[in-house]
């Protein structure tokens, strides 16, 4: 083989071709772009590269199609799919086509150059991308940096069995994710079973879970299958874990650790195979270190942690997903679907949603029913947010209402506000900086102040999948 790799770049857009021609070109590193999938799949035949980089979307052929071509004649061949529509059926469309990795855009000039040269390292060691079986479509929409997280956990866990621990507010769509993590497993063809701890009486908890016995308490007149067995094969979502009374946490971890219960009152044991997704809105770490919640217990849920950000700190999803709910909340009522005004949808935009998606998706159920003509205005929107002043828009700047989102944590009886913040307002700060430069990590640095070695650390923590690449 060649010390000189061979990479093909495919994109309609003549400014990206440019961009990757000059980046890549490197003394180990022969590059060849393709303005349509067609010229790039005669020259893939005629001579393979060791690495394809393609967009996702194209006129005729497009990036799918044609990685799901090339892979036919060059399973081993690495694809990296770029794409602007960073949104769930890209990723895992991507992730299931058995591509390299998935690159959003706009990127970093230096991350896409390593993310290459790792491919081509991937491709000398032939090892083929894994392959995934298609699943159920699920509906969760996100274009900011904050949900392609989301989306590459799903791409890349798509094959898997393993734990999820699902950490997000109430509202952010804990159990949609936990659902598209399920639809696109090997369990996808099974059961999804949720269940939210924080709505079961403390004494049905354990009857709830795993079922009981005829006679095993008053009015247990029959024997009842309990949701481990109704998820047999299939998964088991476990909503505000943190909720979990202690006795309760005792059985699932016995259960987690030996895959077998028995059911209130019985004394035969009952075995399943059941794949957990837990979710919580809480700090699972604080309750552990109060004694509320068992370590090892949290050790075995917390393998791999999913995090969903805040409607707020996503906000350039909120026109998209009102869309989407208006859509959805005008198929569920049979009327006529409603229109958002560009200024009313800027002040969606721009509004707190503590609440977050879910109270978007009611806003939206509401303003059906309620908005008096197909376009609604800000005058249509219910009271409550017509009048609330949007962050930026009155005479207060944003130390005003960082210090009173603190007086109402403190009053609420939160704690631990430092863990809480700062790490918020350093991910919202990169993200700004990042939009601002186009991605171009170097001058995101220098707007904040920082080295590019700190703002890579921080990536690293605070945006994984951001830095994925620069490793």
């Amino acid at each position: 083989m060649s010390d000189t790799a061979r990479v093909y770049i495919v994109d309609d857009d003549r400014a990206i071709r440019w961009v990757l021609e000059r980046t890549l070109a490197q003394p180990d590193i022969e590059v060849s772009s393709f303005e349509r999938a067609d010229q790039a799949e005669e020259a893939i035949n005629r001579q393979p590269p060791d690495v394809l980089l393609t967009d996702i979307r194209m006129p005729g052929v497009d990036g799918l199609d044609l990685m799901a071509r090339v892979r036919e004649r060059h399973a081993d061949m690495p694809v990296i799919i770029m794409t602007a529509h960073s949104d769930l059926d890209s990723a895992v469309a991507s992730y299931q086509g058995g591509a390299f990795e998935y690159l959003p855009k706009p990127f970093d000039v230096d991350d896409a150059l390593s993310l290459v040269r790792r491919a081509v390292a991937h491709a000398r060691e032939r090892q083929a991308p894994a392959r995934v079986p298609e699943g159920i479509q699920a509906e969760i929409i996100g274009e900011a940096p904050a949900m392609q997280e989301v989306f590459r956990a799903i791409g890349r866990l798509s094959h898997s069995h393993i734990t999820v621990m699902i950490n997000g507010e109430s509202g952010t769509g804990k159990e949609r994710v936990a659902r598209a993590l399920h639809q696109h497993s090997p369990r996808g063809h099974q059961s999804f079973i949720a269940l939210n701890m924080a709505a079961i009486p403390r004494d049905l908890m354990e009857s709830e879970l795993f079922g009981h016995e005829k006679g095993a308490f008053t009015g247990a007149t029959a024997q009842r299958r309990g949701r481990f067995e109704q998820a047999d094969g299939g998964t088991l979502f476990l909503d505000e874990i943190g909720d979990m009374p202690a006795e309760t946490q005792t059985r699932l971890l016995r259960v987690l650790a030996d895959g077998e219960f028995y059911r209130v009152g019985g004394h035969v044991p009952v075995r399943v195979d059941v794949r957990i997704i837990a979710a919580t809105h809480q700090h699972l770490e604080k309750l552990v270190e109060e004694g509320r919640f068992r370590e090892d217990l949290f050790h075995r849920l917390n393998v791999i942690r999913v995090h969903l950000p805040r409607l707020s700190e996503r906000r350039e999803d909120i026109p998209r997903l009102a869309r989407h709910f208006l859509a959805e909340a005008a198929r569920e009522l049979s009327a006529e679907p409603k229109m958002l005004t560009e200024a009313a949808e800027q002040h969606l935009s721009h509004l707190p949603w503590p609440g977050n998606v879910r109270q978007l998706e009611n806003t939206c159920r509401w303003l059906t029913v309620m908005a008096s003509s197909r376009e609604v205005l800000i005058d249509d929107l219910p009271p409550e947010l017509r009048d609330l002043e949007s962050p930026g828009e009155g005479s207060g700047d944003w130390r005003s209402a960082f210090r009173e989102w603190a007086d109402r944590a403190l009053a609420a009886g939160h704690t631990h506000l430092l863990e809480e913040a700062v790490p918020d307002f350093e991910r919202i700060l990169i993200e700004t900086a990042l939009k601002h430069t186009g991605g171009r990590k170097g001058e995101a640095a220098e707007l904040l102040g920082w080295g590019r070695n700190t703002l890579t650390r921080k990536l690293k923590v605070l945006l994984p999948a951001l830095a994925d690449s620069a490793d």
